[in-house]
């Protein structure tokens, strides 16, 4: 079995749904035993994260606007798919609008749990849409991802049950799969209890890995709207080059510092299995794109990658003591337990300064708890820029940067971190 996974680029409109429609029929035509991971179409998943901020609030004027705005968007992808007023998929449409009308309406005190519940309506949304267009082209069956993808109650960021989820998975999907093709939603799971849960902002991705991994599949595709893994982001640099493959150490460096063609989580599942991972373009199907996978040598090509979002923790020790290997560890201990993530480190004998993922609710907890200590101030609307296997002439890109507020080489990378957008 192969599995695919589209993003939301990929299913933004009626003409996208056909396309890859297309493409995934070319694939079971050809014999291919194909299990299809959808995101949320086009920003559905902003949209509805303005949603729940508005419903939180209890902005009224807001959330009716932006419910009409995300309805209206959706039905017209839907008019144009399917022409009969009578197609099944008018009536799912108002039973999930419904749906979330009613939770979003209901005062709910516990924000985490309730943004899981109405986020991954975009997921289920698109999953429908799709699953029905897919059953006019061939034999197409929808499945509930959050009933084979097992996860703790770690709302926003639910951890996989990886022995549950395996046994879940490896007693029905191979078999489905058989006789259709199976057509699933990404970034969701679900509890024990039957909570929705979301795998992690952009979770698409480790999705496929996780049903791929469940099923040992003989590859994941990410279908994208770039020819493959580029050694910058185009939007960000005029001059890129695709690499033509990549190892999984590789690849799970670079997702680490932000390169943001794979999620993070993606790799070490399919690493542990030898599952090649293929991205290649929905714009360019033919094209072969790049593949991750069991490679024995690392491009020199310089990559350099952007991590928006971050912010800068100074650390100063109030009595001048030198900051030891015990107080380090219980920095990070603290910063683990309230799922900080830190991307870089950079110390001296009394200070310490941390950048990680700018979730500011997240180090305003932590910032009392460490003032006992440390004189801490805190510079936020950064980004980390990394460049990984520099050469000389990175340095004139070095230069370009007006404001560099720390700086770290290391083996074969050079970090940054700089005012977001200021160069």
């Amino acid at each position: 079995m192969k599995v695919f996974k589209f993003g939301g680029a990929s299913v933004k409109s009626a003409e996208a749904v056909q396309n890859m429609s297309a493409i995934v029929k070319k694939h079971a035509e050809d014999g291919d035993k194909l299990l299809v991971v959808v995101s949320a179409m086009g920003k559905t998943t902003n949209a509805l994260e303005r949603i729940i901020n508005a419903a939180q609030k209890q902005d009224i004027s807001t959330l009716n606007k932006e419910l009409f705005a995300l309805r209206v968007y959706h039905e017209d992808i839907v008019k144009e798919l399917f022409p009969d007023p009578t197609s099944r998929i008018y009536e799912l449409l108002e039973q999930i609008f419904l749906k979330l009308e009613r939770r979003v309406r209901a005062p709910r005190k516990n924000y985490n749990k309730q943004y899981d519940q109405v986020v991954s309506v975009g997921e289920i949304l698109s999953s429908r849409i799709v699953a029905e267009y897919l059953k006019t082209q061939l034999a197409c069956l929808w499945i509930d991802a959050r009933a084979y993808i097992r996860t703790d109650e770690s709302w926003r960021e639910g951890k996989v049950d990886w022995a549950s989820t395996e046994r879940n998975i490896e007693n029905k999907i191979s078999a489905l799969a058989e006789t259709h093709v199976l057509l699933t939603q990404g970034f969701i799971g679900g509890t024990i209890g039957k909570r929705t849960t979301t795998l992690g902002r952009e979770g698409s991705d480790y999705t496929a890995a996780i049903f791929a991994y469940c099923t040992k599949a003989e590859s994941v595709t990410i279908w994208k709207d770039v020819p493959g893994i580029l050694n910058a982001d185009p939007k960000r640099l005029s001059e890129t080059a695709m690499y033509e493959q990549l190892s999984y150490v590789d690849a799970a460096e670079m997702t680490y510092y932000g390169a943001s063609v794979i999620h993070p989580k993606t790799i070490k599942p399919l690493a542990n299995k030898e599952i090649p991972l293929h991205v290649r373009s929905f714009i360019k199907p033919n094209d072969v794109g790049t593949v991750i996978g069991q490679v024995r040598t690392s491009p020199d090509m310089p990559a350099v990658i952007f991590k928006p979002d971050q912010c800068l923790l100074h650390l100063l020790r109030k009595n001048l003591s030198a900051i030891s290997d015990s107080s380090m560890a219980l920095i990070f201990n603290l910063l683990e337990r309230h799922d900080v993530v830190v991307n870089l480190v950079q110390s001296s004998a009394v200070t310490l300064s941390i950048c990680a993922n700018a979730d500011m609710s997240k180090i305003r907890t932590i910032k009392p708890l460490l003032e006992d200590d440390f004189d801490l101030s805190i510079q936020e609307k950064l980004e980390l820029v990394t460049i990984k296997n520099y050469k000389q002439e990175s340095e004139s890109f070095v230069k370009s940067f007006t404001e560099v507020l720390l700086e770290q080489r290391s083996g074969q990378y050079w970090h940054l971190i700089v005012p977001s957008e200021k160069r």
